[in-house]
């Protein structure tokens, strides 16, 4: 169990991704997903992660619905997004106050543990933006607030900004980072995320399906994801799933836990992101919670992914 920064939120090692359910995941298999996650958690909050822009707000209502049905919204820690869409000015304050009210009804709660504002909005001033997120945190509908995609710069002023107006700042960073996809976090957001304590919540922490080992150079796979995880395949992709491979079978767990791992153990990582369309499918992340590897595994990737050490 890790703890969230400059937050009272307990959340599993492993948060689950909400993206796929009303998707690639009917209602039924999404409620099976969410179940064996549940008990995998055991005593730990359950992390999970929505947004309203996740099929128009099905992703949302299959969460709330469940956690309605089981009675266990205590045992959940809910991530959701004020998403881009359509709106012309989607950080504007009716926006996020009109956002935030749509998802408490989709997840049938009083509270949002962490809402994020899912997107930059250069259009609208951080001041009103910030502003907004407070009165959602003063009237007891949000925890506390976080950022998603954005840049160092942008991130830097909008905490600058939260100090400025006494306002509860962003305790939190949804980035893309994998072993993939290294050098736009570990060159530019590290440095910020670690000099303010925000937690780093990466999504895609599987490089789009890729780090499963499923998509070498040559292999065709039937998947909605197999394009974009396609893409990384070559001589560097075949080299991180060889350690990779090297990793999983010294501790006889699957190769999608050895990558969620080795991110979870990143500096400033809390909880990496990761969904699955199948109880099958998260069976092979769930090792990860209880997965330890050792400094010399750690520099193996490292070394195969052509980054930095951690």
């Amino acid at each position: 169990m890790a703890q969230l920064p400059r937050t009272d939120l307990h959340v599993s090692d492993l948060c689950l991704g909400g993206n796929v359910f009303g998707w690639t995941a009917d209602a039924p298999t999404s409620v099976a997903v969410l179940d064996r996650f549940l008990d995998a958690a055991g005593p730990q909050p359950a992390f999970v992660d929505t947004a309203e822009s996740y099929r128009d707000g099905a992703s949302e209502a299959i969460l709330g619905d469940w956690m309605a049905a089981r009675g266990v919204r205590d045992r959940v820690v809910v991530a959701t997004k004020a998403s881009r869409g359509a709106k012309e000015h989607p950080l504007a304050a009716g926006e996020i106050v009109a956002a935030a009210e749509r998802s408490l009804r989709n997840l049938q709660t009083d509270r949002i543990d962490l809402y994020y504002a899912h997107y930059d909005d250069e259009t609208t001033p951080l001041e009103e933006t910030l502003t907004a997120f407070d009165d959602l945190v003063r009237a007891g509908k949000v925890r506390h607030v976080a950022a998603s995609n954005y840049s160092a710069a942008r991130l830097t002023e909008a905490l600058a900004t939260a100090d400025r107006l006494g306002v509860p700042g962003y305790v939190a960073l949804q980035t893309h980072y994998n072993l993939m996809e290294r050098p736009v976090f570990e060159d530019e957001l590290l440095a910020t995320a670690e000099a303010r304590g925000i937690g780093v919540l990466p999504y895609y922490g599987l490089a789009k399906g890729f780090l499963t080992g499923k998509y070498r150079a040559g292999q065709r796979v039937e998947s909605p994801r197999a394009e974009k995880a396609a893409a990384y395949a070559g001589e560097r992709g075949d080299r991180v799933l060889d350690a990779l491979g090297e990793v999983a079978a010294a501790h006889g767990v699957p190769v999608p836990a050895v990558a969620l791992r080795w991110l979870a153990d990143r500096p400033t990582v809390v909880a990496p992101i990761a969904s699955a369309r199948s109880v099958e499918q998260l069976a092979e992340l769930l090792p990860m919670l209880d997965l330890v590897l050792t400094d010399a595994e750690r520099q193996l990737l490292d070394v195969a992914s052509g980054g930095q050490p951690g």
